[in-house]
């Protein structure tokens, strides 16, 4: 068989192949290089003018803000997403056919789904007309917008969910063309409340802040970051360079339940006095902790918090500040309890002035009064005399030794509201002349006049007295944090006035303390007291009232400030708290400031925060290795002792559900529940509900058909129909309870009323009246 010839290679026809394809790839990289340097070097600022037509350098990429917590964890201000609409209606496909195709798939969905899309829109948005919104889109398809506004208003993130399952707008940007710009709204969930302490942050006015808002803004606000716009197939995309930080939470004292029954029960009683304004500011004791605080100004038939007026406010405080003076006094020895000041007719001279109680009117006291009772009647000749009977020659001494206590110091609160108290010191020229004193200054100083200090200021002096003789700076703000992670703390501070040189941060020692504290759970009680109005009988209330005119046009005195200043309860106090109410006459601090303090005081303790409920306890009742069982239903009961794992044997076995009776066994480890005999009388007998509960005595008894009325609280001490005895169809039966206060002793006939509850009659007021006195 003949080979076949296999060609061989020959580098004379292939070599000049391969030499002619490296000189055409050779002339083509060198062309790419000219026209590169060329674009790099002559054409270099026109093609950075024609890039520049579509990016957009810098672009701030704006910080979510933080959230501002109350103490209870709830949100009281957050930053919440909005947003505005619009609608690309043409296609982004580059390619001819591509193009063609998807315009086509487009217009067919909006055209198809226009009508059902125009109605759902009118549902969730009422002030849409379905026809013109019809009109909207086949304007923005005429104009072949990429970008047609399609709602003018901003919308909440519910409402933007809503939209995006409608057809054609749930479809993705890029295939259906729907898409929005995202806006962050500051939003509270809990409206107004606490309006002026949290504060204004608007975002389009940068200097519209205030409250919490304004003090911690730069924790707030976080840090922006950076990006670059650039047009992509027609449409202006975002490059992040710097991603954002976010701002920090601010975690506050605010507690929402306290600050919602401040608010209200303040703002009742405005309505119910037709007072200007009102204050209210309620302070943790040990901590100094602002729950709550509220500034209410009559806007009409309406109270609104404009600001914090009661971290403002320097108006003189009346009497409220007696206990400064006397527990200067008190610390510098000049008087003891044992002092006292005849008080007379109500009615003293001094220095060319009248120094008048209020009840002077009515012939005064006519009596020596000690301290405790100048401070229980709120006596302004007690107070004044002793105060300058001391310190007359050296009234600097007593200013000091006010300064001493604390009450004059920067509190230091974040708030830009706040301004400190002005306390002036006497001042004297070369020539011993006073240069800012007068003789009838020290007097009136003593009672709250010739000083402007704000509420906040007066309520950390009476909140240091609650706190054991140590004062704290009040503190709105706890923690500020990223998370769980807690980036600052705020602790407790102290203070301690100019000039005390007392160890622990004490305003004054110890006995001068308890002198202060005896001075001021005199002035709340039944009968002769100016805070019998504040009196409650379930825990004790310590505190003080106040009366100050204040001046008017022409030195005359036009509308007064009443306040209530104090802590609760006395013998462990919990929280201090203070009311002023700023209103014409009549107007009096215990009987209209004092019934505020006592509602919230009264509710706070009903919540249970420091409820003692020994007075709820049988007075017979005694602690075994059992627990206290009252009688009533036994198959609540004995379910109960096993889900506590507490021995018990019972001696019933009715399959009922409801089984009445009591715990029979007089061994203190273990129980024996008994059932009651039923009775086989055709008609229904009382049973004996003694020992129930209230839920269990109304529940059997309203079973039984019978009305029933209860009186007191605990177990059930006193039936008014006895065991056994045959019932009527819809008799009434009375039931009462171990702490019944129909049987507690009467309260006494009240005295005539005391200094600093009574006003002076515009008709008594002599010639020679100061302008400015305690009513």
């Amino acid at each position: 068989m003949k080979k076949k010839n296999t060609p061989s290679f020959t580098s004379e026809l292939v070599m000049p192949r391969y030499f002619m394809l490296v000189a055409i790839f050779a002339c083509i990289a060198l062309a790419i290089l000219i026209k590169a340097s060329y674009l790099m070097f002559f054409q270099h600022d026109y093609w950075m003018e024609v890039s520049e037509q579509f990016k957009r350098n810098n672009v701030t990429i704006p910080a979510v803000r933080g959230n501002i917590y109350s103490a209870d964890g709830e949100v009281l201000a957050t930053s919440l997403p909005e947003y505005r609409m619009y609608m690309d209606f043409m296609s982004a496909e580059k390619d001819s056919a591509l193009h063609i195709k998807d315009q086509l798939r487009r217009d067919r969905l909006l055209y198809l789904k226009m009508d059902s899309i125009c109605m759902e829109m009118h549902k969730i948005f009422p002030d849409i007309n379905p026809t013109e919104f019809k009109k909207l889109l086949l304007a923005g398809r005429a104009k072949k917008s990429h970008h047609w506004e399609l709602y003018k208003p901003l919308i909440s993130y519910i409402q933007y969910r809503k939209v995006k399952e409608l057809p054609l707008f749930r479809l993705s940007e890029n295939r259906g063309g729907f898409h929005v710009e995202t806006f962050r709204k500051r939003k509270k969930p809990y409206g107004n409340l606490a309006r002026a302490t949290i504060g204004t942050f608007d975002p389009e006015r940068d200097n519209f802040k205030s409250g919490l808002e304004k003090a911690f803004d730069k924790e707030l606000s976080g840090k922006p970051g950076l990006a670059h716009r650039q047009k992509v197939m027609n449409r202006y995309l975002s490059f992040v360079d710097s991603a954002a930080t976010d701002g920090y939470d601010v975690y506050t004292t605010l507690d929402v339940r306290m600050q919602d029954l401040v608010e209200k029960t303040l703002g009742d009683q405005l309505k119910h006095l037709g007072a200007d304004l009102g204050m209210c500011i309620l302070m943790d004791v040990p901590t100094g902790d602002v729950k709550a605080m509220s500034s209410l100004t009559a806007r009409g038939s309406e109270y609104i918090e404009l600001d914090n007026r009661a971290l403002y406010s320097l108006r003189e405080p009346g009497s409220v500040f007696k206990p400064v003076s006397f527990m200067a006094a008190f610390e510098d020895g000049v008087i003891d309890m044992h002092s006292g000041w005849n008080v007379g007719c109500g009615v003293r001279e001094m220095y060319h002035r009248p120094m008048r109680d209020s009840n002077w009117g009515k012939g005064g006291y006519g009596c020596w009064l000690s301290v405790v009772d100048i401070i229980k009647y709120s006596s302004n000749v007690g107070v004044s005399s002793l105060i300058d009977q001391a310190y007359h020659n050296d009234p600097g001494r007593f200013v000091k030794n006010v300064y001493k206590t604390g009450i004059h110091e920067d509190l230091g609160i974040p708030l830009s509201d706040y301004h400190r108290p002005n306390i002036r010191m006497p001042q004297v020229d070369k020539y011993g002349h006073w240069l800012n004193w007068s003789a009838t200054a020290l007097p009136w100083m003593s009672i709250g006049y010739e000083t402007q200090i704000p509420p906040i200021q007066t309520l950390s002096f009476y909140n240091g007295i609650a706190n054991g003789g140590k004062m704290v700076k009040p503190r709105f703000v706890t923690a500020i944090k990223r998370g769980d992670e807690v980036v600052k703390e705020f602790p407790t501070e102290y203070i301690q006035g100019e000039g005390n040189k007392l160890p622990d941060h004490m305003m004054c020692s110890p006995a001068t303390l308890k002198k202060v504290k005896t001075c001021l759970e005199a002035v709340v009680g039944r009968g002769k007291c100016t805070g019998k109005d504040v009196y409650t009988p379930k825990f004790n209330i310590a505190g003080k009232t106040g009366t100050a005119q204040i001046l008017g046009k022409g030195g005359k005195t036009g509308k007064y400030i009443i306040s209530f200043v104090g802590y609760f309860p006395a013998e462990k106090p919990k929280y201090s708290m203070i009311v002023c109410i700023e209103k014409s006459f009549p107007a009096y601090g215990g009987a209209m400031c004092g019934p505020v303090f006592k509602k919230i005081a009264e509710t706070i303790w009903a919540k249970n925060i420091f409820a003692d409920l020994s007075t709820a306890k049988d007075s017979t009742a005694h602690f075994t290795d059992v627990p206290e069982m009252r009688s009533g239903n036994l198959r609540a009961l004995s379910e109960v002792l096993g889900d506590l794992n507490v021995k018990y044997n019972k001696e019933f076995n009715s399959d009922e559900d409801l089984v009445w009776g009591r715990n029979a066994s007089g061994n203190p480890s273990s129980a024996l529940l008994c059932a009651e005999n039923k009775s086989n009388g055709k008609s229904p007998v009382m049973p004996n509900v003694i020992g129930y509960g209230l839920r269990d005595a109304i529940f059997r008894l309203e079973r039984m058909g019978l009305v029933v009325k209860t009186s007191g609280t605990g177990r059930v001490v006193r039936q008014s129909i006895p065991a056994g005895q045959a019932l009527k169809p819809k008799e009434q039966v009375d039931i009462f309870l171990s702490n019944d206060e129909k049987y507690k002793e009467s309260e006494p006939v009240p005295a005539p009323e005391p200094a600093d509850s009574l006003p002076v009659k515009k008709d008594t007021l002599a010639p020679t009246t100061p302008t400015k006195k305690e009513a």
